[in-house]
């Protein structure tokens, strides 16, 4: 009797393409496919979650790389992975449109929260409009800190900039340095900044500690999706990248994203 396993891994190579003879010189289904995530996706562990599920459901493994999503989808146009999961739709569109990405698939949603000292809680008053508590941010010179690094973090948080008509300026906004944590740094600068909700969750509360705390929450304006997708380069591609996609955009790894703390179903 066939398993379910080697069931899967037939469809592996049915769904490869002629495309893909060198690469299979290059790898095959024993060699681990590379997925790259957005640091947020990664820190809350929405991209490990998937890799166990898929893993444990196939037998492919599945080695999980994390950066910002922009370079991390610049490289995936480069075929430097065999696929990547992000949440700047902005990036990702653009790449699809020009046909540098494949089967880009929406797996789930999650959002962006403002975090800062919780004294601020009262006198912002805007615990729902992301528009109205920067305007009140920037007009009181309220610290803000931010790391302009490209990814959905903080594309989301220059989309709520736009959206507040206000162009955040020093000495008040201030950039992080890129090694260290961004949490870190603000709650030493006393300042505030955006969070991915599932990496608040899972490691910037425990992070920032006591007198911090959300400070806008819920405005569908930082809500943000999250997709899957796979690198266009066809020497590149890894034989279980089709199958890795169709499983990650399933109701069953759909299920696995949705009940991830943070995350909310695909619609």
């Amino acid at each position: 009797m066939i398993s379910r396993r080697q069931a899967l891994w037939g469809t592996a190579a049915a769904l490869a393409t002629p495309g893909w003879v060198h690469a299979v010189q290059r790898e095959s289904l024993t060699d681990p496919l590379r997925l790259a995530a957005d640091d947020a996706l990664f820190e809350s562990g929405l991209a490990t979650a998937l890799q166990k599920a898929f893993g444990g459901d196939t037998g492919v493994a599945v080695n999980v790389v994390h950066g910002p999503a922009t370079p991390v989808l610049e490289a995936l146009e480069r075929g430097e992975y065999d696929a990547a999961l992000t949440n700047a739709p902005p990036v990702e569109e653009n790449l699809d449109k020009q046909g540098f990405v494949h089967d880009r698939q929406l797996i789930t949603r999650g959002d962006f929260l403002i975090v800062g000292p919780t004294v601020l809680a009262k006198p912002l008053d805007a615990k729902r409009d992301v528009a109205l508590a920067l305007q009140r941010l920037s007009q009181a010179a309220v610290p803000f800190m931010t790391r302009p690094d490209g990814s959905g973090t903080y594309l989301g948080e220059q989309s709520a900039w736009r959206a507040a008509k206000v162009e955040p300026k020093a000495p008040w906004y201030l950039t992080a340095d890129g090694k260290a944590p961004l949490v870190a740094q603000a709650v030493k600068a006393n300042a505030c900044f955006f969070v991915e909700r599932g990496m608040w969750l899972a490691q910037g509360a425990g992070m920032a500690g006591k007198g911090y705390g959300v400070l806008v929450d819920g405005d569908p304006r930082m809500d943000v999706e999250v997709h899957v997708m796979r690198t266009f380069r066809a020497e590149r591609q890894h034989p279980a990248g089709k199958l890795f996609v169709a499983w990650i955009s399933s109701s069953k790894g759909r299920h696995v994203a949705a009940s991830h703390r943070g995350y909310k179903a695909a619609r």
